[in-house]
């Protein structure tokens, strides 16, 4: 039984739904959406890489060996290349680190904790540290902060950004706020841009707290679904502007530009919080692969090189999202309260049910051979109060399998939302009369 035609006109539906689910279980598909990971086909874009950078001789320009120790902040051919385009800032306010931006903000929050930001005491002298959240959100901010006990702070995301009112308000009243997560291009997971007005808000407000900073993930800042010039993300630019050089902290990496487990991570910020990161780094490290950052040279060549290889993995990623948006227009229409996002780039779709019913979307497509994040991922603590948001990654699946998948999380969809309208109707007759 397919699921087109499916609807919930009538109660008769349900029965419908639920053989529908019966066969999907008795014969389940093994499609993962549990994270947006690049496709096979956007990883052999970069497969040339696997040859690189051989042996022939490279000078970095500044009398380091690229096969030895040193150049603790990375090459800067690369950095004049990336630094711009990954987080809008120049060569000299960039560092280049391993594979992993996250490995960056993790060791940026543990220096803030330990030996404090530039001019700062430490955050583990507060009683309490706390961070604003946009929800739904990214996970892994989350589990950053879990992990130095610093307490979330939810904030809603609308279509532009953060909702300002009430991040100016939190920041400008609690001291204890320290710092907020911000993905300005294509947030993860509800695909938002920031507006020009909400990057101007961010660097310009009133902090309570003097370290207050902006934890800036770049992680999708050229990741555009149809070609479109690279333009300098604006976050550094506003704070720089506002006399807040000092507010931001950027990171990015090509980890989905490239091969995903081989990618050069970048973190920048004013030449104040650049000082305190290749200061601290001296404990710890006397070079990053180098050599990695010679292959990535290579293989991008320039900025006009970077935007050919990113507008392939763009085609590649808008056919798949196009084959979900398209199912969800054709099956989602009747069910009141259920619409979805539909991102101009990065790697998600958001799709927003009934409250009460996302837990039971997960399961019903887990049965069916479906994985998706759990329900909660995209909230504070891993609970999502309203128990109505889910984050679709389709990025993996070949483009049939990701229209496919879309199917059967849309008749999941249906039959729960169809189980809870049965509940609340067997509730509803049942009820005593309140005027005998």
């Amino acid at each position: 039984m397919e699921v087109a035609g499916l609807s919930l006109d009538g109660c008769h539906r349900l029965d419908e739904l639920r053989a529908w689910h019966d066969a999907c279980r008795k014969a389940p598909v093994a499609f993962d959406m549990t994270r947006g990971l690049p496709s096979d086909e956007q990883i052999a874009l970069s497969h040339a890489m696997l040859s690189l950078p051989g042996p022939a001789p490279f000078d970095s320009g500044d009398g380091q060996d690229w096969l030895n120790y040193g150049g603790q902040q990375g090459i800067p051919q690369l950095r004049a290349l990336l630094a711009p385009l990954l987080l809008g800032v120049p060569a000299t306010q960039a560092a280049v680190g391993g594979n992993s931006s996250l490995a960056l903000m993790h060791a940026a929050v543990g220096l803030a904790w330990r030996i404090g930001l530039p001019g700062h005491a430490p955050w583990s002298d507060a009683h309490e540290v706390r961070f604003l959240c946009p929800v739904p959100g990214y996970d892994r901010h989350f589990a950053i902060c879990s992990d130095h006990g610093i307490a979330l702070v939810p904030v809603p995301m609308g279509h532009d950004g953060p909702d300002m009112e009430r991040v100016e308000k939190h920041v400008a009243q609690d001291p204890r706020i320290r710092g907020m997560w911000c993905v300005p291009r294509h947030s993860n997971p509800c695909g938002a841009t920031y507006s020009a007005e909400v990057l101007r808000r961010l660097a310009t407000m009133h902090a309570a707290a003097p370290d207050f900073t902006l934890f800036c993930d770049n992680a999708y800042a050229i990741h555009d679904f149809a070609p479109q010039a690279l333009a300098r993300p604006g976050l550094y630019d506003a704070c720089a502007t506002a006399g807040n050089p000092d507010r931001v902290l950027l990171f990015g990496s090509t980890s989905k530009m490239t091969i995903p487990g081989a990618g050069v991570a970048l973190l920048g910020g004013s030449a104040r919080i650049m000082d305190w990161w290749l200061a601290a780094q001296r404990a710890c490290t006397i070079g990053p692969d180098k050599v990695n950052q010679v292959r990535h040279l290579r293989f991008f060549g320039n900025a006009a090189g970077v935007a050919r290889h990113m507008q392939q993995h763009g085609h590649l990623l808008q056919q798949r999202f196009a084959q979900v948006q398209r199912v969800f227009a054709q099956r989602l229409r009747t069910p009141c309260d259920v619409h979805w996002s539909r991102p101009a780039g990065g790697y998600f779709i958001t799709l927003w049910l009934p409250t009460g019913c996302a837990r039971r979307v997960v399961s019903l497509a887990s049965q069916a051979g479906v994985r998706l994040t759990p329900a909660g991922t995209t909230h504070c603590g891993g609970t999502d109060p309203e128990d109505r948001c889910l984050r679709i990654a389709p990025s993996r699946l070949p483009v049939a399998d990701a229209a496919r998948a879309a199917e059967i999380i849309a008749g999941c969809v249906l039959l729960a939302c169809a189980d809870a309208a049965s509940v609340a109707c067997d509730t509803t007759a049942t009820a005593p009369d309140a005027h005998p």
